[in-house]
């Protein structure tokens, strides 16, 4: 039987309504969607498809929602697609050892972090001032914070798990730290420096850096450049420099091949070296020559 496709104006609202950031909007949508999954599916997955389409992750999003994707393959499906995105990527990630997890809520749960924060920025307000903010929100008010008890932990590098245990490793408090900041509209960088991870803000004239693990403290470039020189032996200015969301996601999935294999559960240590090999080789072939 051939499934009634929506008709364009319903598509048209789903549209204008499908990057709106009000859970009350989301929860209304996910009903609508569930009522109508045969053709949400389509819908979503046509749109999702549109790598350029702005809209395109927001329809990821919910088909993550409403589970219509086995969620080992539908990161495989991300990896290849080569349309990262660091909010999709983390929820994808999580989901393949999770494949329950409450996607609304997860992104909810930041939504409202955000809306604290900007219940706190007396505009207008410079970023290191949003950044004080953020850090009193999620370190001291949310109680986010390094574990340093089980640093090898599986459970840190997932976002829905940091969120709910309130404890993490480097590269995912950093990646809760840059969601939160984009949902008040500030652009922060993922910062992977040998052996650590930090956030960088390049928004003012003289960059700082900010170190999630140690409570969000600020760093000069210079400070920063000592650190790694400490941990590393040498370093390099480029060392300080952005990095991809590709790069961040293989990071990842590098952390969790180690932290599994380190436990004895090789099926799980399996599976995200494949991912990491899954990142490289798509990037092999799409490389410029």
């Amino acid at each position: 039987m051939k499934t009634r496709a929506f008709t364009v104006s319903q598509r048209a609202a789903f549209e204008q309504l499908l990057d709106d950031p009000s859970p009350k909007v989301r929860q209304a949508l996910i009903a609508e969607f569930t009522r109508s999954s045969l053709e949400s599916v389509d819908f979503l997955r046509e749109l999702s498809a549109k790598q350029d389409h702005p809209l395109a992750p927001h329809a990821a999003h919910y088909l993550r929602d409403l589970s219509f994707a086995d969620p080992v393959s539908e990161f495989r499906d991300f990896i290849r697609s080569l349309n990262y995105e660091l909010e999709t990527g983390a929820i994808l990630l999580s989901r393949t050892v999770n494949p329950n997890l409450d996607v609304g809520a997860c992104c909810t749960q930041l939504d409202a972090l955000a809306a604290r924060c900007r219940e706190l920025i007396a505009e207008p307000a410079s970023a290191r001032e949003k950044c004080r903010v953020i850090n009193r929100v999620l370190f001291h008010e949310h109680g986010l914070r390094g574990n340093t008890e089980h640093y090898a932990d599986p459970l840190n590098s997932y976002i829905d798990q940091v969120l709910k245990r309130r404890k993490g490793i480097p590269i995912s408090l950093s990646i809760i730290y840059i969601l939160v900041a984009e949902r008040i509209g500030l652009q922060l960088e993922a910062i992977a420096l040998p052996g650590h991870f930090m956030v960088g803000c390049f928004e003012e004239s003289v960059p700082f850096f900010i170190d999630t693990f140690n409570a969000g403290v600020f760093l000069t470039a210079e400070e920063t450049f000592d650190f790694v020189k400490q941990v590393s032996g040498s370093a390099s200015i480029t060392d300080l420099a952005p990095t991809a969301v590709r790069e961040v996601l293989t990071r990842c999935c590098r952390n969790l091949a180690n932290h599994y294999s380190a436990a004895r559960q090789s099926d799980q240590a399996a599976l995200f070296a494949g991912f990491v090999a899954e990142f490289d080789a798509t990037y092999e072939r799409h490389a410029e020559p």
